[in-house]
This record gives structure tokens, C-alpha cells and sequence, in this order.
């Protein structure tokens, strides 16, 4: 029974998506500037992931992903895997 409820809020934690102003607020100038030209193509910011590097901001466009560094690089071929 643990195991089933440990699973359910795995689960329900994948699939939380804050309030995209939350996730605004999050980005530095250069990506929002990126942000929103990719925005103009159909791509919506879907969550953002910190590492060493720094924030990768992450979006999506029906199946396809787009990454942008903290500089505002934009990748539209990411090699990212984004769990269903």
C-alpha cells in the first residue's frame, strides 16, 4: 500500500505545472527576450531545470522541445528526453 501511495504522488508531482508567471519570473532577461520570439511559433514554457551551468528554461511545441540558457541560446533540437 506504500509503495502505490509513494507512487500516486510521483505521479501527481510529473504532472504539476505552476502558474507560468511563476515560471516568468524565473528566467533571466536574455531568456525571456528568447522566450518570447519562440512563443511567436507556437512554443510555450513548460518548466525550468537549474544546474551548475545554471537555468535551462524549457519549451514545447505540440511534441517538440526547445531549450535556452541563461545567455538566451536558443536550441531547437535539444538532446532531451521530456517524460509523457
Amino acid at each position: 500500500m506504500q509503495a502505490v501511495l509513494e507512487r500516486e504522488v510521483l505521479l501527481e508531482r510529473r504532472h504539476y505545472i505552476p502558474e507560468q508567471s511563476n515560471l516568468w519570473d524565473k528566467l533571466s532577461l536574455a531568456q525571456k527576450f528568447a522566450t518570447s520570439s519562440l512563443t511567436q511559433f507556437g512554443y510555450d514554457l513548460a518548466f525550468i531545470r537549474s544546474s551548475k551551468a545554471g537555468n535551462i528554461a524549457v519549451l514545447l511545441c505540440d511534441s517538440n522541445a526547445a531549450t535556452i540558457t541563461d545567455d538566451g541560446e536558443i536550441d531547437t533540437s535539444p538532446d532531451i528526453t521530456i517524460r509523457p
